[in-house]
């Protein structure tokens, strides 16, 4: 399987993005070829996937419109009929924008509705990333007919409407079949809405070399494997359980015991050592009749607990699924994070805060990962807007990891860094999925993971459970596909014989924890 570099997944904001064009600039590369090569690769891309038809090219009065004029041009010369419908008259134009409408040749007419008649293509180079307010007046009105005609539209950058820094739509946007962008992809084209009018997502080379993408890095990415995969070391004949380390999670109350089970269950399938079930004496005969693999330990009073947790073979902590939302639950969250374990948040452990959040916020730190769906999400962070700058402001101020569920579930870290989850399965909105996810989750950490890539492992490990159990599915399904979503996403590594580079020699079982081994 051959290795992606982290930096190809990197999402560029279109601030970041007009940052990147004019250091590319700056270093000797024209704006003018810049244009071309974007227009040609449109091109290109259209030619892979249509044969030749009447194109209407939406032309608009900035850069994304000059990106249509070569589409235009080039379209014109391999003998497509081609009508450029231009928001503003030619001459209006400045810069290389004029320097490309100049180049082509063919028939023009005013945007407008009337103008699309005849066409069986639509390009879609009105605003792309650079809009800033909603699409109105002659634009809004050919966009919203082209979509009710339902002609295939293909996008220069962003479709025309969509918020290529957060994904809304402002106002109107075609329904693409088509979107190319260049260099990099943005978050508008991964978060929703704006993902759904987006179609095919192709990031073009246009001559931008990643090292000026590395000067504006704002640290947002894709959520891929290339982000995690290398801290997956495959299990060697030297390893003993305990140096995959040992997750525990605390139980809920008798008449509450699904969403633990099925929590623990991942956490041991997401490929830690051994997992432990804390539960309460009256809880035991249920956990204890359910599971096999995964061990139970009740605790009748905080000091028990405390020494369980005490043993330093214990390398992550999960609470929260089905945990109550009383008392108990708000004086055991200090109690667990007391321990400074990786500790997951989940649920009931999140909602009990929800009327002082900063007693929660003030005992986090980096190594903990909190997973709110929206609704709790608004039980503790007073932010709104796009999901991504939420989830970053949510993870700032707590201090901590913020993985944020959702059809485009975001996970943040405290210094800035996140990533966009853009393609899990729509089956994954079913009960207990949250409780697998984090289960994944505890799983991940207890085998050393850092809590940023261990929240996006788990993110990728869960979505890809749920493409493999196809669907409809239930959160026991996930439970069926999970572990050979996992073989496959460690198959690289797997592969390899002996021990890892640097690995130090197999240890008396017990006696080394899992966080100590070289990575």
């Amino acid at each position: 399987m051959p290795r992606t570099d982290p930096d190809d997944h990197v999402l560029l904001t279109p601030a970041a993005a007009a940052a990147v064009d004019r250091t590319a600039m700056a270093d000797g590369i024209a704006g003018h070829v810049l244009m071309e090569n974007a227009g040609r690769a449109v091109f290109r891309e259209i030619l892979r996937r249509f044969p030749p038809r009447p194109v209407a090219v939406l032309c608009g009065p900035g850069n994304n419109g000059g990106d249509g004029w070569v589409v235009a041009r080039r379209l014109r010369e391999a003998g497509w009929p081609v009508r450029v419908l231009a928001l503003v008259p030619r001459e209006r134009l400045a810069g290389d924008a004029a320097r490309a409408a100049a180049r082509y040749d063919g028939p023009v007419a005013p945007l407008a509705p009337e103008g699309l008649a005849g066409a069986g293509l639509v390009v879609d180079a009105l605003f792309g990333a650079g809009l800033s307010r909603d699409l109105e007046g002659p634009a809004r009105a050919v966009v919203e007919t082209a979509t009710a005609a339902g002609l295939p539209v293909v996008a220069v950058d962003v479709p025309s409407g969509v918020d290529g820094a957060t994904g809304a739509v402002r106002g109107a946007a075609p329904r693409c079949g088509l979107t190319v962008t260049f260099v990099r992809a943005k978050p508008g084209h991964l978060l929703l809405p704006g993902r759904l009018y987006v179609g095919e997502l192709v990031v073009a080379d246009i001559g931008i070399t990643d090292d000026h993408v590395r000067a504006h890095d704002e640290g947002l990415r894709r959520l891929h494997p290339a982000l995690f995969r290398h801290l997956l070391r495959p299990r060697t004949p030297l390893d003993h359980k305990y140096r995959f380390g040992h997750a525990v999670v605390v139980g809920g109350p008798p008449h509450a015991t699904g969403a633990t089970r099925m929590a623990a269950e991942a956490a041991l399938r997401a490929g830690c050592g051994l997992v432990t079930v804390a539960c309460t004496p009256e809880a035991l005969p249920v956990y204890a009749a359910r599971h096999t693999a995964v061990m139970t330990r009740p605790w009748r009073h905080g000091a028990e607990l405390d020494a369980l947790l005490a043993d330093r073979r214990v390398t992550a902590l999960l609470f929260g699924p089905a945990a109550g939302v009383d008392d108990g639950t708000r004086a055991l969250v200090p109690r667990l994070l007391a321990h400074g374990r990786p500790t997951v948040l989940d649920a009931d452990a999140l909602t009990v805060f929800r009327d002082d959040p900063a007693a929660l916020f003030d005992r986090l730190g980096p190594h903990c990962v909190l997973t709110p769906h929206d609704g709790e999400y608004a039980r503790l962070f007073p932010f709104r807007g796009d999901r991504l700058s939420r989830a970053r402001r949510a993870a700032e101020t707590a201090g901590a990891v913020v993985l944020l569920k959702g059809g485009d579930t975001v996970v943040a870290a405290p210094d800035g860094r996140a990533a966009v989850m853009a393609d899990a399965p729509a089956e994954l909105a079913t009960a207990g999925s949250g409780d697998v996810l984090a289960g994944i989750l505890v799983g991940l950490l207890a085998r050393g993971l850092p809590a940023f890539e261990a929240a996006c492992a788990a993110v990728w490990l869960h979505a890809a459970a749920a493409w493999r159990a196809g669907g409809p599915l239930t959160a026991e399904t996930l439970l069926e596909t999970l572990l050979a979503a996992r073989a496959e996403l460690e198959r690289e590594d797997a592969c390899r014989a002996g021990l890892p580079e640097g690995t130090a020699a197999s240890c008396v079982d017990g006696e080394e924890p899992a966080r100590s081994l070289p990575r």
